[in-house]
């Protein structure tokens, strides 16, 4: 079926950022925002992240590529890693705009997101799900995404930042 033309992704960003690092790679956000626009036709790209001030370089890029970023307020733990949890901001968010778009495109590999992924499917609101790669992702997201999954470890190639710009 051919995505419609007014899709929102919602996007885990810690989940998608450490599934391409374990990878052993590193995510050109640039061309995933290009990606994501002329595979599933988003429009809007929501990436949810916990904020750290000291990364305002990294958000700007981000926002200049087209992300609309949602922050999510941080801690500090004891082994010194901040901690910015925002699976409920991306659930909410995802319920907030559900009249606004066409379908869901929601990346996360997180099987907290089963239910979420649940609904948006029997609303015939569920575009795909984008996971880092297959031997990370939930088996309970595989599930209740069904046959609308795709993993972003195949498109090593077209997405990596070593990867000459307009190759595929």
């Amino acid at each position: 079926m051919a995505p419609k033309g007014n899709n929102y992704a919602f996007i885990d960003g810690q989940n998608l950022h450490m599934g391409i690092k374990k990878l052993g790679w590193d995510l050109d956000y640039q061309k995933f925002r290009v990606y994501l626009k002329e595979k599933y036709h988003v429009t809007n790209a929501y990436l949810f992240m916990g904020f750290i001030p000291a990364n305002e370089m990294l958000y700007n890029r981000l926002v200049s590529s087209g992300f609309i970023l949602v922050f999510k307020p941080t801690t500090l733990h004891g082994n010194k890693k901040f901690k910015g949890n925002i699976d409920a901001d991306l659930v909410l968010k995802t319920i907030v705009e559900f009249p606004h778009y066409d379908r869901a495109v929601v990346v996360t590999s997180d099987g907290d997101f089963y239910s979420l992924v649940a609904h948006l499917r029997s609303q015939n609101k569920l575009e795909t799900i984008l996971s880092a790669d297959r031997s990370h992702c939930s088996r309970l997201l595989r599930r209740s995404a069904k046959e609308r999954i795709q993993f972003l470890d195949e498109l090593k190639d077209r997405l990596n930042t070593k990867t000459k710009r307009g190759t595929s």
